[in-house]
């Protein structure tokens, strides 16, 4: 590599691949240099793929020259949660069960993904199965928190998270079924998309509750989620989005404060706090909206992933259930004690909660609160206390986040301040189902007010 390269998001480093100021090769070889030199304290990557990102980067870089250019996605590396089949990589989902067999074939979003030209850098790790939020439970050992190595990362996309937030690569694919990709993207100070439920495809994706599961994109900002967004969804090509108009002057924000906001952490709620002043000030009018049913929101999540999840690892469960790590495996076995009519008892406590959020948004354009309710936790960390409320940390964590998985909603975690111990908070915007390109052209309008003079990629400055 012939010089450093700019620490930048995929928009800017692509208009310098596009004008050949910077060749993927180099862009590359940048990426397996801070892998080479971060992964060993960090375990972000289970698998690195570098003779093929080098031949990648290559022959990307002979079209370039020949004039062929993919569009804003040509040579950018992207890691890719190791729960999705890529071809000729073993899909480990960090557990023991898995074999070492590659996969024959790419994962629909990963063709989506080379087709416009993007590079598989490697594979993140992840909470084994995706059955956590910590990161703790992995055969591969756990993920460390880039801003503090004796903290989670989030999960159960940490790694994915990690790699993006310390320019090991240029973004990450992830998936989110309770929260899976906004909360680690919170507890690492990067933007992460949950799309509405459907529009990016899970074949290809071990699953952990079909009805329940999302893939989406990890970046460093909305604009980047947006584009990856656009390559990855069914609807929508991958051309960069449109210029970000300013904040209409009607924009309506809602916040839920009822069970939403009732138990955060001081530092939580400040920055919280002090994101809605700089939003106000920037013109958006914030107004409180109720989600009738929000307390029960943890039962009938638990009432639907449980079972879901028991059905895929039944088998392996009663065959080999040392393989699994403790924690997913005594959470995978409990899915056999639901009832039936529980389950179908939650489902439809799933459409009440989905019209209730469809009506909150009714005269809303999104409505917003952070992300987790408490910074990243320290490892090891049963319980946390928020107020009067002692809480395990792996439902203080799912608090915020996992209602959208039940009503499908799009939701965008973006970073929009620092704990007193300078571990990132995350804001949450959701907005109507079935229009996450408007969610993702209103974030992008707002996000310098929402990140207000942090910088978005703070974290790859002060990593370990």
């Amino acid at each position: 590599m012939s010089k450093p390269l700019p620490n930048c998001s995929i928009v800017e480093i692509s208009g310098l691949i596009k004008s050949q100021s910077v060749k993927v090769i180099d862009v590359v070889e940048q990426c397996l240099t801070r892998i080479s030199t971060l992964n060993d304290s960090l375990n972000a990557f289970i698998a690195i793929s570098a003779n093929s990102a080098r031949e990648s980067a290559l022959f990307l870089d002979s079209e370039i020259a020949a004039g062929k250019y993919r569009g804003p996605l040509h040579g950018i590396p992207i890691s890719v949660k190791d729960i999705i089949n890529v071809a000729g990589t073993a899909t480990t989902a960090a557990s023991h069960v898995r074999t070492a067999t590659p996969s024959i074939t790419d994962a629909p979003l990963i063709t989506r993904l080379r087709s416009a030209g993007a590079i598989i850098i490697g594979k993140c790790n992840l909470h084994e199965f995706a059955f956590g939020t910590t990161g703790e439970d992995s055969a591969f050992g756990p993920t460390r928190n880039p801003h503090d190595l004796e903290r989670s990362p989030g999960g159960s996309s940490g790694g994915s998270a990690v790699s993006v937030a310390t320019g090991m690569a240029y973004a990450s694919i992830g998936t989110d079924t309770g929260g899976s990709i906004r909360i680690p993207a919170a507890a690492c100070g990067v933007v992460g998309l949950k799309p509405s439920f459907g529009e990016i495809p899970c074949e290809g994706i071990i699953p952990l509750s079909p009805s329940l599961d999302h893939g989406g994109p990890i970046t460093r900002t909305v604009t980047d989620a947006w584009l990856l967004y656009r390559c990855l969804s069914e609807n929508l090509d991958g051309n960069a989005p449109s210029a970000v108009a300013s904040i209409r002057p009607e924009v309506r924000l809602g916040i839920p404060r009822a069970y939403f906001l009732e138990h955060l952490d001081t530092d939580v709620r400040r920055v919280f706090e002090d994101t809605l002043a700089r939003l106000t000030t920037a013109g958006c009018h914030i107004t409180e909206v109720d989600i009738p049913h929000a307390d029960l929101i943890p039962a009938t999540y638990l009432h639907i992933i449980l079972p879901e999840a028991y059905a895929y690892h039944a088998q392996t469960l009663q065959e080999c259930p040392n393989k699994y790590t403790k924690g997913v495996r005594t959470r995978l076995a409990m899915g056999q004690y639901i009832l039936a009519e529980d389950y179908v008892r939650a489902r439809h406590g799933k459409k009440v909660l989905r019209h209730e959020v469809d009506t909150a948004l009714t005269h809303c354009d999104a409505l917003v609160l952070p992300t987790l309710p408490i910074p990243a936790p320290q490892f090891g960390r049963d319980e946390v206390r928020l107020g009067d409320k002692v809480d395990l940390v792996r439902s203080a964590m799912l608090r915020l986040t996992q209602l959208f998985n039940l009503t499908g909603h799009p939701v965008l975690s973006i970073p929009c301040g620092q704990s007193i111990n300078s571990l990132p908070v995350g804001l949450q915007l959701v907005g109507v189902r079935n229009r996450t390109d408007e969610l993702l052209q209103l974030a992008a309008a707002l996000e310098s007010h929402i990140v207000g003079n942090r910088q978005t990629n703070v974290a790859q400055e002060r990593v370990v």
